[in-house]
């Protein structure tokens, strides 16, 4: 049996980040004759490529006033990857009914739940509509993150004076934590690595999520088992200990000593309700008449808490609320393979009933990204074509045909000037991806505290022609603040993309890899829905393209130690 290791805390089984809005608002219809109204806001939200409207919940009914201030809240689970229609109905209560149909309609606001998150401090306030010829007065939301506890935990422990367990040498011993849980049962957290041959072990030091170790609860019980390892797996049990995080924290200021010992934990080592821990790490029941032997037993050992920190682990959404933009750049690929636009069998051909993959896979992402933008303006390039009026080839020109200003209005805007640049310029080739990608990689070098995170998105058909170049750029943009979306669209084979990937092994350039996997390529016709349906098809390619993207901007703000800004007060 091997040496165990140390256990990593099992990911957490929440889809999502829970997400709380609460919900304001202001200057209301008044449907009242002799008082005002009481209103009442009922959520509804999609379901992921539905269009289908499904209610959520409902604030409390707050009587008589036209500015309520809900103290029910709604807690969603946010996807950064999908964008995630709400629609907020209001309504004057003046039924007893619980149809909410039967009550007076008051307006509604829709919104997505990233464009309240995006705005500014979490706060995002939109008009109410719906009653023809009046103002309906307006609607706030507040966003915050709901967390238990997301602080970790720094540790290193060391024995003193165990018992011996092994007959030709000393001990090997090893610690197991477990958390108490509010059954009495107790559940394992953490293993640390064996020292072997010693009774005076200075174990690694290790980190731990506050969640794992006591489910953000600082009182509750943390018991520590300490064993003696053996290769065939029947580790002896040295003795236990129990404490807590609250007590564990004072080991900031000072050393902690615990004593090891038979039954030192809470129930004593024969408590048998233990779930998740292997059956040969259960503390075996002290012999009688061995305890007789040992009447001057005082304990088995010491162990030593030498240091203790904790830090907070950040989140998406922390960098978000402090202000993170993220910039949303596009490159299209108009090279020949892709065939005649003004041909049905064309990858960029529109038809009067659907968008063309190109302008499906453009949005899918962008729709999910603009919540992120402040500005809502997109720079747009095309590469592999020739362009009016001397055919030269570029590999990076604007869709917009403006090279000081690329930008385009939003996603409508983009997709205006694609069309646009579909009807003048001619297709060609090669398929290179390099230049688009150092030109976003110049941008992104610009602002590297934090505050700007930049995605390219590039929507391809074929094989890249200039792979060496390609990964160089890469290797470079992996130390940038950005990421990089390839969708590929057509019945190319793409085993070129899925080695820019980086998902087993990392790109690499003339001896250099990449800092960190700043690649997420997908074809898109995994995505296409068998039925044709093409809301369908983007929230599939949204939900799949864009979910590395928060865990890429948390690796860069880690590695280069940023931390999230604290949002301006009011």
């Amino acid at each position: 049996m091997a040496s165990p290791g140390a256990l990593e805390p099992e990911a957490s089984s929440v889809p999502g980040t829970k997400v709380e809005l609460t919900v304001s608002c202001r200057n209301l219809l008044d449907m009242d004759t002799f008082s005002k109204s009481d209103p009442v806001v009922v959520l509804f939200v999609q379901s992921s490529g539905s269009s289908e409207w499904k209610e959520f919940g409902r604030t409390e009914v707050i009587d008589n006033t036209l500015n309520p201030d809900f103290v029910r809240k709604f807690v969603l689970d946010y996807y950064f990857e999908e964008k995630q229609n709400l629609r907020f109905d209001v309504y004057n209560v003046d039924s007893k009914s619980c149809s909410i149909l039967k009550q007076d309609f008051l307006g509604q606001a829709f919104v997505a739940l990233g464009e309240v998150i995006g705005s500014q401090r979490g706060r995002l306030e939109r008009a109410l509509t719906g009653v023809p010829g009046k103002r309906c007065g307006t609607i706030l939301l507040l966003a915050e993150e709901l967390s238990n506890c997301r602080d970790i935990v720094t540790m290193q422990l060391c024995a003193n004076k165990l018992d011996k367990k092994d007959f030709f040498g000393k001990s090997d011993p090893f610690l197991v934590f477990y958390r108490s849980n509010e059954d009495g049962t107790f559940t394992i957290c953490h293993k640390t690595e064996v020292v072997k041959n010693t009774l005076n072990p200075v174990w690694q030091p290790f980190t731990i999520p506050v969640r794992a170790l006591c489910n953000g609860d600082y009182d509750r019980t943390v018991k520590i088992d300490v064993y003696d390892w053996d290769r065939d797996g029947s580790h002896d049990f040295i003795g236990e200990f129990a404490t807590s995080y609250r007590e564990l924290s004072r080991a900031q200021s000072q050393f902690t000593v615990y004593e090891v010992g038979w039954g030192a934990g809470v129930g004593g080592p024969g408590r048998a309700a233990r779930t998740g821990t292997e059956p040969s790490l259960r503390p075996q029941v002290l012999n009688p008449r061995k305890k007789c032997k040992k009447k001057k037993y005082v304990n088995s050992g010491t162990v030593t808490l030498l240091s203790f920190s904790v830090e907070s682990e950040f989140t998406f959404v922390d960098y978000i609320r402090g202000g993170t933009q993220l910039n949303f750049t596009v490159a299209i690929d108009f090279t020949a393979s892709n065939g005649m636009p003004s041909q049905p069998t064309s990858l960029h051909y529109a038809s009067p009933y659907q968008l063309s993959a190109y302008a499906l896979a453009l949005k899918a992402v962008g729709e999910v990204i603009q919540d992120y933008d402040s500005d809502k303006l997109f720079p747009a390039y095309g590469f592999g074509a020739k362009l009016p009026p001397d055919g030269k080839i570029s590999h990076q020109f604007p869709l917009n045909n403006n090279v000081d200003n690329p930008s385009c209005a939003g996603i409508e805007g983009v997709l205006e000037c694609y069309l646009q640049s579909l009807r003048t310029v001619q297709l060609y080739g090669p398929t290179n991806f390099a230049p688009v990608i150092n030109q976003v990689a110049r941008a992104a070098a610009q602002v590297t505290d934090g505050s700007q995170y930049h995605v390219l998105l590039i929507i391809t058909d074929g094989v890249i022609s200039d792979m060496l170049q390609t990964k160089e750029a890469i290797v470079t943009a992996s130390s940038l603040p950005m990421s990089i979306i390839i969708v590929g669209v057509g019945p190319a084979e793409f085993e070129a993309m899925e080695e820019l990937d980086g998902d087993e092994v990392r790109v690499s350039s003339r001896g250099r890899y990449a800092e960190r996997d700043i690649v997420q390529f997908v074809p898109f016709r995994d995505y296409v829905d068998d039925s044709g349906n093409q809301v369908l098809s983007m929230a599939r390619l949204a939900k799949d393209v864009l979910a590395e993207i928060p865990e890429q901007l948390l690796s860069y703000m880690k590695t280069h130690d940023i931390k999230p800004r604290r949002a301006e007060p009011q």
